[in-house]
């Protein structure tokens, strides 16, 4: 137990340690938070081993990023058709052919398996709102192409991760057809958005009823000021996703991000201020989630994948351009600048790592070589975008003029 609190202690004060290095510096909070995971971790001097948690580490960074998720649909907001139609059109092609070119490049330059290679690349759809929201807001991206951003990750994570376990089940021989993948996935995301709706409607009818209650005679009471609608939002979240997993497996993260749809759609000014709270436990979340999972990679896992490894993820990265250049094709609110810094900034995160590490186990445990490699490929991938995107991407968008003043 001694030794549990302390790999948790230590992990807390890591993640807030490069936090605090990020606001004195400057420097981008998401590369500090992965780099001190490296260096506490298996990588660096052993001091956090995430592996003495067990299985209990899979359900809590559930849960915690589900909160993730929830604070990103509190503030999803596509008003106008145009951005909404610029962010379904983007998202539908990269669904697409980013998929057909993460696993066509991680198969020919990385050497995976063609079943490994498929999971890979939905793992890689997975532009997480752990990363690409704080990315967005310390760099002071222009609003439109922030939403853009953070609206495809908050689709594509939850599509993403479905999608990578029951290509994972395929691999694995639980599966038989691509035809039971597809309805499988349609059912898992169409039911896990059906109960996170039906659960956000609840939920925002019980916070606005608490409101009334709570009025004094003048004005209603803020939400900011009582603590109370904070408690009931959170475990109604962890019930919902805890509930949708039980009932279909992988249905827990769309339901989180249908659920902070809905209940900022309806409670509107409410919602902004029940985000001012709920963003704080988000950001707490990334910030010991970070240090843990990347505590968990060593170099062991990286260097089979010799530059095959590396020049598949630069590739990928550089790929995601033309991906952008397809999905924007007709829309005229985006211009060359936008259209650059769109297909550069693609950070992946906490689920992508999360999941890269509960897949290797289940494929070391059924026998299936490639296991380490996936995993090690996954974690290049995370490194290296969050690395090379981290520092980069503030630049280029102040020389394209794509900053707010």
């Amino acid at each position: 137990m001694n030794r549990l609190e302390l790999l948790w202690g230590e992990a807390f004060f890591a993640g807030s340690l490069a936090q605090l290095v990020a606001r004195l510096t400057g420097l981008p909070a998401v590369v500090l938070l992965l780099g001190v995971g490296l260096v506490i971790g298996r990588a660096g001097f052993h001091w956090v081993q995430p592996e003495a948690l067990g299985h209990g580490l899979e359900p809590l960074v559930g849960l915690l990023v589900s909160l993730v998720l929830f604070d990103g649909g509190l503030n999803l907001r596509l008003a106008g058709r145009d951005l909404q139609r610029t962010v379904i059109q983007v998202v539908l092609v990269r669904a697409v052919f980013g998929l057909l070119g993460a696993a066509a490049l991680a198969h020919a330059l990385a050497g995976l398996d063609w079943p490994l290679a498929w999971v890979f690349a939905a793992v890689a759809l997975a532009t997480g709102p752990t990363v690409v929201t704080p990315m967005v807001q310390q760099m002071r991206l222009i609003p439109v192409l922030g939403q853009i951003l953070e609206a495809e990750g908050l689709i594509l994570e939850p599509v993403g991760a479905v999608l990578a376990l029951l290509l994972l089940q395929l691999a694995l021989g639980d599966l038989t057809s691509l035809g039971a993948v597809a309805s499988l996935l349609l059912l898992r995301l169409g039911g896990g958005a059906a109960i996170g709706a039906a659960g956000g409607w609840l939920l925002s009818e019980l916070l606005r009823r608490l409101q009334a209650l709570q009025a004094d005679p003048g004005a209603p009471v803020r939400i900011s000021e009582d603590s109370l609608p904070l408690q009931l939002s959170l475990g109604a979240l962890f019930l919902l996703v805890s509930g949708s997993e039980g009932l279909l497996p992988g249905a827990g993260l769309p339901a989180a991000v249908a659920a902070g749809v809905v209940v900022g759609l309806r409670l509107d000014k409410e919602a902004t201020q029940l985000d001012e709270l709920i963003r704080q436990l988000a950001q707490l979340a990334i910030t010991v989630l970070f240090p843990l999972l990347a505590a968990d990679l060593s170099w062991a896992e990286l260097s089979p994948l010799g530059l095959g490894g590396v020049a598949c993820v630069l590739v990928l990265m550089l790929y995601r351009w033309l991906v952008i250049q397809l999905g924007a094709i007709g829309l005229p609110s985006l211009g060359w600048r936008e259209k650059l810094i769109l297909g550069w900034i693609a950070p992946r995160g906490i689920v992508s790592a999360a999941v890269a590490s509960l897949f290797a186990l289940q494929l070391e445990a059924a026998g299936v070589p490639g296991a380490s490699a996936l995993k090690g490929l996954v974690f290049l991938m995370i490194l290296l975008t969050v690395g090379l995107q981290g520092f980069t991407a503030p630049a280029l968008a102040r020389r394209l003029g794509l900053v707010e003043v």
